[in-house]
């Protein structure tokens, strides 16, 4: 069987000129390290669609500047990849972003105008549809290997013509990938007359299928954005007016898990909690914070050692325990009592699978957080399990947890595991400083220059210089 995607390259774009500037040193640093934060922080958008119904629930508005991070999307795709059709086309172009939907579509009802109205009318018919306007890079960078490793078949680089001759099977899994160039360092063309053509390709392949009557799931997205884009919110349905005219909503933050003997004792939280187990992945988040159902039990308390236990019933045809164990200690050299989370332990099935947690740690009146804790070495691998390789990984974003010294139900200042010197810091540090070092050169020269202290007076003698062999 084979996947298969379509290669068609189009030239486009405007050329445009740089003019230059000349800019103070200590400015320039400053933009150099302004550049590299933005270029940490590119989105671009992503449009899902299938033949099959119900494969995506309505999503609840987010807050403006919500981005979808790899571990959202991957939430996003689960369902349509275990329960939608085999056939799998990713349209990835080469630039996109959401600015180039409400500059060249039909946003304000002018369809006849739209560069893009192949993709909306698939989205018009499409029985289940969804639109995520700012999609994090890392996971669009990734998305292809993603969607391998799900559908088991490597992606295939087809045209149009080789499309046709391809002989899809509905039970067999395929991985089409059809690239869509947006070149914006061409002048031949404008940028509205390249996703025109990206957008006549679309339809082109979509025709094809539907005329071989195969069922598939579709993406669209690209590899970059094309200009500095600006955060919108994430909507399922069609593109347009609705990206225009939505109020974005207040975001919705869970609580965090609270244990309690006679007062507050262990805080945990964390902004997604998932586990995979022989390659199926569970989403936690919603059964673990704010779930009048979570089960503490086991979980205990002392001045020295802590343990949150959490048990979930039926979670991969099972009963399973969590246990996050805490030490504090005291250290002479600092003079302040640290703490450990010195292992987390998944309990199942009378097997007990441990991972060492040894470098979430803090002083003990601080709580410590962390962007990932994973077992994944792609997002920092803080969980290292005892026994390689391990059937389960844990991963947990925007982690927090306080074991020592809470007060209330609020978490105290936060450790964190991000150092607080970044590389662009110390490049700018490193940059300033040699600067200063070539300034404080120069100007020790300019003051080490000597001016004559003797004249020739033309009334006087002449000066005699003596030559020094």
């Amino acid at each position: 069987m084979m996947a298969a995607s379509v290669a068609v390259r189009v030239r486009t774009g405007t050329q445009r000129a740089l003019v230059p500037w000349r800019m103070p040193w200590p400015l320039l640093l400053l933009a150099a390290v302004a550049v590299a934060a933005a270029a940490s922080e590119q989105q671009v958008p992503l449009v899902l669609w299938s033949s099959d119904r119900d494969l995506w629930a309505p999503v609840a508005d987010t807050h403006e500047g919500h981005i979808t991070s790899d571990m959202q999307l991957s939430s996003y795709l689960d369902p349509a990849l275990e329960l939608g059709p085999r056939n799998v086309l990713l349209f990835l172009q080469d630039k996109l972003s959401i600015e180039d939907f409400t500059a060249y579509g039909g946003v304000f009802g002018n369809k006849q105008d739209s560069a893009f109205s192949n993709l909306e009318n698939a989205l018009d018919l499409a029985p289940s549809s969804l639109v995520l306007p700012a999609v994090d890079w890392y996971a669009v960078s990734t998305l292809t290997t993603y969607l391998q490793e799900k559908l088991g078949a490597s992606p295939l680089h087809v045209d149009l013509a080789t499309l046709r001759e391809l002989k899809l099977n509905a039970s067999l899994p395929a991985l089409l990938l059809i690239r869509l160039p947006y070149t914006a360092s061409s002048s031949l063309m404008a940028p509205r007359e390249v996703l025109t053509g990206n957008d006549e390709v679309i339809g082109q392949v979509l025709s094809t299928l539907k005329s071989e009557d195969i069922s598939y799931t579709a993406a669209f997205t690209a590899v970059r954005p094309s200009r500095v884009t600006r955060d919108v919110a994430m909507v399922a349905g069609g593109l347009g007016r609705q990206l225009l005219q939505k109020q974005a909503a207040s975001p919705v933050i869970h609580p965090p898990v609270s244990y309690n003997d006679t007062a507050t004792r262990i805080l945990f939280w964390a902004q997604n909690f998932s586990v995979e187990h022989g390659g199926h992945r569970q989403d936690l988040t919603h059964r673990t914070f704010g779930s009048p159902e979570l089960n503490l039990t086991g979980s205990f308390w002392n001045n020295s050692l802590a343990g949150l236990s959490l048990t979930y019933n039926g979670l991969f045809a099972a009963t399973v325990t969590f246990k996050f164990i805490l030490a504090s200690r005291f250290y002479p050299v600092s003079a302040r009592d640290w703490f450990t989370m010195e292992r987390l332990e998944i309990h199942s099935n009378g097997s007990i699978t441990t991972f060492n947690a040894s470098q979430v740690t803090g002083p003990s009146i601080y709580s410590f957080r962390c962007e990932y804790v994973s077992s994944k070495s792609q997002m920092g691998n803080l969980l290292v399990p005892n026994t390689q390789p391990s059937l389960w990984h844990i991963t947990l974003q925007d982690f927090q947890i306080q074991a020592f010294n809470v007060t209330g139900e609020r978490f105290s200042y936060a450790s964190d595991c991000a150092g607080f010197f970044s590389p662009g810091i110390w490049m700018g540090l490193l940059t300033s400083l040699f600067m200063l070092f070539i300034f404080t050169y120069g100007l020790h020269m300019i003051l080490s220059l000597k001016t004559m202290d003797r004249f020739d007076d033309h009334k006087g003698p002449t000066i005699a210089l003596t030559q020094i062999v």
